[in-house]
């Protein structure tokens, strides 16, 4: 599909004054949207090791499970050595 000359083509309806619709702020939301996103950016060697986002979620799931589980565990007794002599 072929684009027509799009130069000097006014889409606003003539009701509409561009002044009326106020001041255009660039990245106006950007923080916003910054702060509620969690992208994480993995290194490429990570990246290789995990064929998808299902690989990498639950490899992190296993790895918190495992850190819980280590927590709750109760400490390991260390065996005194028996003196000889």
């Amino acid at each position: 599909m072929k684009r027509g000359n799009v130069k000097g083509v006014d889409e606003l309806r003539p009701e509409y004054k561009r002044s009326d619709l106020g001041e255009i702020v660039r990245g106006k939301y950007a923080a916003r949207l910054a702060a509620e996103t969690n992208v994480v950016i993995l290194e490429p060697e990570v990246a290789k090791a995990f064929p998808n986002d299902k690989a990498v979620n639950d490899a992190l799931r296993s790895l918190i499970k495992a850190a819980r589980e280590a927590d709750s565990a109760p400490p390991i007794r260390k065996r005194r050595a028996l003196a000889t002599g």
